[in-house]
């Protein structure tokens, strides 16, 4: 259960946490591979992909998200022995800038809103792409905070007090809120930080058997979370 005092700002993970990530990329993945002529499951190029996004995401120099993106598919696609199209990458990027949110996502940030949090997203993204996102959030986000802007990719400590820095809180008066295990949940544990956990169901697992503050299935229990921990 959550508790300690009220936090001013409640931040959020973007994609799988707010915008249906999953959903919208194997979509994205199945016209991609169909513009190709091949027919490899979209599962597998997806795994292949992620494993090649997040090596290039840790390594130095830090690049923009849609050039990572483009770069990943592109070695995904040789590594199965398709040849990636020269605008592949530029197909992805667009399907993810409009991913739309889960159905609860934008009824339980306005909750939040009403009850005087302030919002805030931290993404492992450029502006430019979550931007398309974002428009569909119902004007309740408050900042958006990118790897483009902090100069690092999550679960790298950079990002988070980057945020913190930028929305002039310390750790205690933030709760995290995410989908991701491995990226998301990996920080705050070692932060020290107040996190909600989203489980939709994907399988994804928190590392090392760590139990964060809270669980949830769906976003629309957080309000209810929050009065729980008397924060309404």
């Amino acid at each position: 259960m959550l508790s300690g005092p009220r936090p001013a700002w409640v931040t959020f993970d973007c994609y799988g946490t707010l915008i249906q990530w999953d959903e919208g990329l194997r979509d994205a993945v199945r016209a991609i591979l169909a513009d190709a002529g091949t027919a490899i499951d979209p599962g597998q190029l997806i795994e292949t992909y992620d494993r090649h996004e997040h090596a290039i995401e840790q390594a130095e120099p830090h690049r923009r998200f849609r050039d990572i993106a483009g770069t990943a598919l592109r070695l995904a696609m040789g590594e199965l022995g398709v040849v990636s199209g020269g605008r592949d990458g530029e197909t992805l990027a667009g399907a993810i800038s409009r991913m739309p949110p889960f159905p609860e996502v934008v009824p339980a940030l306005a909750a939040l809103k009403v009850a005087g949090f302030r919002l805030c997203i931290i993404s492992n993204t450029d502006d430019d792409i979550i931007a398309g996102n974002v428009a569909q959030l119902g004007g309740h986000i408050d900042r958006v905070l990118t790897a483009q802007q902090a100069g690092a990719y999550k679960p790298s400590h950079r990002i988070f007090k980057h945020a913190h820095q930028v929305l002039g809180v310390s750790r205690d008066e933030v709760v995290h809120v995410c989908a991701s295990p491995h990226l998301d949940l990996v920080a705050t544990r070692a932060l020290g930080l107040r996190d909600v956990w989203i489980d939709r169901g994907t399988g994804r697992r928190p590392v090392d058997g760590y139990a964060p503050a809270a669980v949830l299935p769906t976003l629309d229990g957080l309000p209810g979370l929050f009065k729980d921990a008397g924060w309404f």
